[in-house]
């Protein structure tokens, strides 16, 4: 009898590993929680890692780059101000209702309309409408050629008409409902955010049934979890924890180029700022190729503009504004920029180590400068303000349009038009028109070379250098990072 039991409760041990191992989780430690998992608002780091597993987007990037089908399988650029859209008739929402051309064009109509106010609206706002020509085809139009349209369609995530027009904004961002391989769960305000496999998804849903998105500000805190196995994927490491990870038993170091520029912001529209001798003065301050050789040393590059190789646009033999510390220095004196205290913005998703540095070589130069540490959320909201007075003065940012194409960048932090902009130059807001309007390739790079060049005439940003994503993640864990900074989960995989 005894014996009986004993067997009995060995099979039922067998039965709960053998179900265990099938049953596959993921714990991934982010920096902050997000800021929304509404896919039509905040797109920082925190927030697009999360909401992207549960939406579904126009088109999407393989993990080569290339621009595939997702909602839509196809698409005709019928004119120079229209395109038909082809959408899949298999997919449905995570409350079981189809997802039809009527929810596309609705997606498009809400994060194009000025008074949803979505921080994303400079990328789409060259379309003027969307229509559900058909149930599942829908036409777009821009208000000129576009030729970038469907590089920024690749961000565009589709929501759900229904549920939307149901509950409002609010009640959506607390509870969002996709159509992506993940459904959401429960959001702990502050702590993690829980999702579940979808399993009437429409393609691959990868091997985890759920995935625990959970906020760990401390970078050593989220190393630790991963060293102790309670965290599978960590974000956002620097080179010096890369390299204490790199050959630890279990764990393991992935990388991968980006197309994230990192840079320093000056707001041009309120003084000291206000005069570009002092913007000049500030951007010879900053040694940034011994930012990146003495502090980064992860792979990263110095880039003279807001672009990298990988995007179009990009100027090749650019040259910078050189470092010279002496005559920032005489500039601050003379100008007396040093006499204002400022703010430098910045928020824990970044690299402090870097923050801390300009800041040195700033109050080197005579500058009175003091961190400004908010959580992402504020963060962004200051970076937004209304009124220009109320942004700060200085700020550390990396900007990714997930495009390839400058346009995703420059338009937002350049254009006088943009809430992100903290510059307002007719010329400037003319040439950067012109090169995402015209068609032909040659004119926007001729539009482009000049924007590069008025940019650092007036020293209105600082290029910084082009990012590298670095994660640390489990040795059990078949992943490969992408420029675009997506952590698709059900491209990951569990070795065996």
């Amino acid at each position: 009898m005894i014996r009986a039991i004993t067997h009995g409760i060995v099979t039922a041990v067998t039965l709960l590993s053998a179900q265990a191992l099938l049953a596959q989780d993921i714990t991934v430690n982010l920096v902050n929680e997000p800021s929304t998992l509404d896919p039509h608002q905040q797109w920082n780091p925190d927030s697009y890692y999360v909401y992207r597993n549960i939406f579904d987007n126009l088109v999407t990037r393989d993990n080569a780059g290339k621009i595939v089908p997702q909602i839509a399988t196809e698409w005709t650029q019928v004119s120079d101000i229209e395109m038909v859209l082809k959408i899949r008739d298999d997919v449905t929402f995570h409350d079981g209702e189809p997802l039809t051309a009527e929810d596309v064009a609705y997606s498009i109509q809400r994060i194009t309309n000025p008074d949803f106010g979505s921080p994303q609206l400079g990328q789409f706002n060259q379309i003027t409408g969307a229509e559900a020509t058909g149930d599942y085809e829908v036409t777009l139009t821009t208000k000129g050629a576009y030729p970038v349209l469907l590089a920024q369609l690749v961000k565009l995530s589709v929501v759900p008409k229904h549920v939307l027009e149901e509950v409002g904004d609010e009640a959506f961002n607390a509870a969002p409902v996709g159509s992506g391989p993940f459904t959401f769960e429960t959001w702990n305000r502050g702590v993690d955010v829980t999702l579940s496999r979808n399993e009437s998804y429409w393609g691959d849903t990868g091997p985890f049934e759920t995935a625990a998105f959970v906020a760990v500000p401390d970078a050593s805190t989220r190393v630790a979890n991963l060293r102790a196995g309670t965290a599978d994927l960590i974000v956002s490491i620097d080179s010096d924890v890369a390299r204490q990870l790199d050959g630890q038993s279990g764990v393991q170091v992935l990388s991968a180029p980006t197309e994230r520029v990192a840079f320093m912001g000056m707001n041009t529209l309120r003084p000291p700022f206000d005069d570009p001798m002092v913007r000049k003065a500030a951007t010879m301050a900053i040694d940034r190729e011994g930012i990146v050789q003495g502090i980064l040393a992860g792979g990263e590059t110095v880039v003279h503009q807001m672009a990298t190789p990988s995007h179009f646009g990009y100027v090749e033999g650019r040259e910078a504004i050189p470092y010279d510390l002496a005559e920032a220095k005489r500039i601050v004196e003379e100008t007396g920029a040093g006499d204002m205290p400022m703010r430098f913005a910045t928020s824990p998703v970044y690299d402090q180590r870097i923050v801390q540095a300009i800041q040195q070589m700033l109050t080197d130069a005579g500058f009175d400068v003091e961190i400004s540490m908010t959580d992402m959320s504020t963060y962004l909201q200051a970076a937004r303000a209304p009124e220009q007075t109320d942004r700060p003065y200085l700020s550390f940012g990396r900007w990714s349009c997930a495009c390839q194409d400058v346009d995703g960048v420059q338009f937002p932090l350049l254009h006088s038009s943009s809430s992100w902009s903290r510059v307002a130059d007719v010329t400037l807001d003319g040439l950067l028109e012109k090169g995402r309007t015209a068609l032909d390739e040659a004119t926007r790079m001729a539009a482009y070379t000049e924007v590069q060049q008025i940019v650092q005439d007036n020293a209105y940003i600082l290029p910084l250098y082009q990012a590298v994503a670095l994660y640390g993640a489990s040795d059990q864990l078949e992943w490969t990072p992408t420029a675009n900074e997506g952590l698709f989960l059900n491209r990951m995989s569990w070795s065996e």
